[in-house]
């Protein structure tokens, strides 16, 4: 499947912003999973790019007051490109990604606690399979319902699985945490989902379960459809958590109030896009 992608993030100010830093986890890589045909990524300032330590491909920009320059006021970090997916839920880790064992540690937004770690021991006994996997991510789905506007980034997998509803970021976090209670290395997926019928998926987070630590070899599995990683889905970064490879995070000095707008539009293309340079 081919995918065309427009992940738009507008920013108003009320007033002048004096500093501002980004750091942007906006660009695919390609995979067995999928091969990138194009992609562009804008920001207000130039961007410099990095691979970060969990292997994914950054941006940052950054803006500082000039004396006799214009202050921002408002500006828009744009990403567009066209993804031919293949719909392989299974990938190996590249030369250079951290070993698997970075991701049994516990953080902020995935520590356990008892009902964490009795959930994904009750699924994960043993050495793992893919139906196991299955079975966690059904149990994680049946206890915390999918449900917009109760959670927030901050939101932990213990406060997730408390308040029993959250998105797909909070059901990837009680996943992750259940894995890693049960010894499983796990790590969070952010990207996007094709959906037609519910353009408010378009923007999506699911997981990798480590199903081989020798081989470095990966299933990913989509917590919210309760279905492994298919050509509907285009991986964006990874990380222990939504705060390692959030799209886009940063700090800003000035602005007053700031308004902000994203727009995310995931369709079918049967053609090759020109993307503006």
């Amino acid at each position: 499947m081919k995918l065309h992608i427009e992940h738009e993030t507008h920013y108003e100010y009320s007033a002048p912003l004096q500093y501002a830093l980004q750091h942007l986890c906006l660009t695919p890589q390609g995979s067995a999973h999928q091969e990138v045909l194009a992609w562009s990524l804008r920001a207000p300032a130039p961007l410099y790019a990095q691979r970060d330590g969990y292997g994914n491909l950054a941006h940052s920009w950054s803006l500082a007051r000039q004396r006799h320059g214009r202050n921002l006021y408002r500006g828009s970090v744009c990403a567009t490109g066209l993804v031919a997916t293949h719909g392989s839920p299974w990938l190996e880790d590249a030369p250079g990604d951290p070993h698997p064992a970075l991701y049994l540690r516990p953080t902020a937004l995935t520590v356990a606690d008892e009902r964490l770690g009795a959930l994904g021991r009750a699924h994960l006994a043993g050495t793992p399979d893919a139906a196991a996997v299955l079975r966690l991510a059904a149990a994680v789905r049946a206890a915390v319902r999918y449900e917009a506007g109760v959670t927030h980034v901050r939101t932990s997998a213990r406060e997730a699985l408390d308040q029993g509803a959250g998105v797909c970021q909070d059901q990837a976090h009680v996943f992750i945490a259940a894995c890693r209670a049960a010894g499983v290395p796990a790590r969070y997926v952010s990207g996007y989902f094709h959906s037609p019928r519910a353009a408010e998926l378009a923007s999506h987070a699911w997981a990798d379960v480590c199903m081989d630590t020798t081989a470095r070899r990966w299933l990913s599995v989509d917590i919210t459809h309760d279905a492994l990683m298919d050509e509907r889905h285009v991986r964006l970064a990874v990380g222990p958590d939504y705060s390692a490879c959030a799209p886009v995070r940063g700090v800003r000095e000035g602005g007053g109030e700031e308004s902000m707008r994203v727009r995310v539009l995931v369709r079918e293309a049967e053609e090759q896009i020109t993307l503006e340079p």
